[in-house]
């Protein structure tokens, strides 16, 4: 690999990341309007215009709070669970697909920190070390609204990975792919000259499972059951200090944004738009680098708008029993995972024979 390679994708990998850090400030004003708008209140409209500035203050607040440790914790341990939480949200970054490519030089670039062929798997598997995290973290501060936090996430986020990893194999299955920029090339052009050939209407009852589990494996509302204040103050982190606390908020952002990036790949044509093929749009813009902006927008459109819903849920949904959270999982999503993927298999066998 030339010098030149090695500069241009540290670029775009820096790029890539400080964008999906920027999840963090923007959703916390999209948090925060959006409630308001939903509770009919003004939200935060002092710092800057229209609040705008909001995030920053909060961040400036929590640099200057005082960080104190509990005496009765695991210091080790205890300062090692943000960073394991926040670590493989920051990694799974890397399999998400951000568009085609983009040309320097003459020489083409991916859109995507790393190609790896089982994106899937890697998302998956690394997704799912943030438990330790939480485990850890709830532990060690020897509190036990935080062990009983951390003792509901491990729970709760185990139970949902089957169905989510259901859809994901079913999905798998259809695509004959792990690669997800494999997935996003099969979803170009329309369906029955109608419809976007998204994965979305092959797989529509894999995607509702896996955005569902999306919702309990970021213990977003209504399966914020882990961290939930009327029963455990704040669950897992409630002995935690502002930027620890912070650390917990910035990896629960990440990792929204990651799901969020991963339905998009899966089941909403990635960086296609719909019904335009990229040859078209490369024919009317006249450049690669064009195009690759575009695709970019797509992505980061389609990924805006997931993360709306997640606020849109937060403020439209009550909150379930911890009994009705893992009934939902065990008796209905993991029954209905396992009849998708043999729907799947069973026609993907007569689509082969035929």
């Amino acid at each position: 690999m030339e010098w030149t390679d090695i500069i241009i994708t540290a670029i775009k990998t820096a790029v890539i990341y400080l964008g999906m850090v920027q999840v963090v400030p923007i959703m916390l004003i999209v948090e925060r309007r959006g409630a308001a708008l939903m509770q009919d209140r003004p939200g935060p409209n002092r710092v800057g215009p229209f609040g705008l500035f909001q995030p920053v203050a909060d961040v400036i607040k929590m640099m200057m709070k005082e960080v104190t440790i509990p005496r009765q914790v695991n210091k080790a341990l205890y300062l090692l669970g943000p960073f394991l939480v926040l670590f493989p949200a920051s990694l799974v970054v890397a399999a998400l697909p951000f568009g085609d490519f983009f040309t320097v030089f003459e020489k083409n670039y991916p859109l995507q920190v790393a190609n790896i062929d089982v994106g899937v798997l890697y998302i998956l598997a690394i997704g799912s070390l943030g438990i330790y995290g939480i485990l850890f973290g709830g532990w060690a501060s020897n509190n036990k609204f935080s062990l009983m936090g951390a003792m509901r996430s491990s729970s709760q986020i185990i139970s949902y990975e089957i169905p989510l990893g259901l859809a994901a194999c079913s999905a798998v299955l259809w695509y004959g792919h792990f690669n997800l920029r494999e997935m996003v090339y099969t979803q170009e052009g329309t369906l029955m000259g109608v419809l976007p050939n998204w994965g979305i209407f092959y797989q529509p009852l894999g995607f509702l499972l896996f955005f569902i589990s999306a919702f309990a494996e970021t213990n977003r509302l209504p399966f914020d059951l882990p961290e939930t204040e009327a029963e455990l103050v704040a669950g897992f982190h409630t002995e935690y200090g502002p930027m620890d606390f912070g650390t917990f908020f910035m990896a629960e952002y990440m990792n929204m944004a990651t799901m969020s990036g991963l339905m998009v790949a899966m089941y909403f044509g990635g960086w296609h738009l719909p019904w335009i093929s990229d040859a078209t749009l490369l024919q009317w813009l006249g450049s690669r680098n064009l195009l690759a902006a575009l695709q970019v927008l797509s992505v980061v459109v389609k990924i805006s708008f997931f993360m709306l819903v997640f606020v849109w849920v937060r403020w439209t949904l009550p909150r379930f029993r911890f009994d009705q959270l893992m009934r939902l999982a065990w008796r209905n999503l993991i029954p209905l995972g396992l009849i998708n993927l043999v729907i799947t298999a069973v026609i993907m066998y007569f689509r082969g024979a035929a």
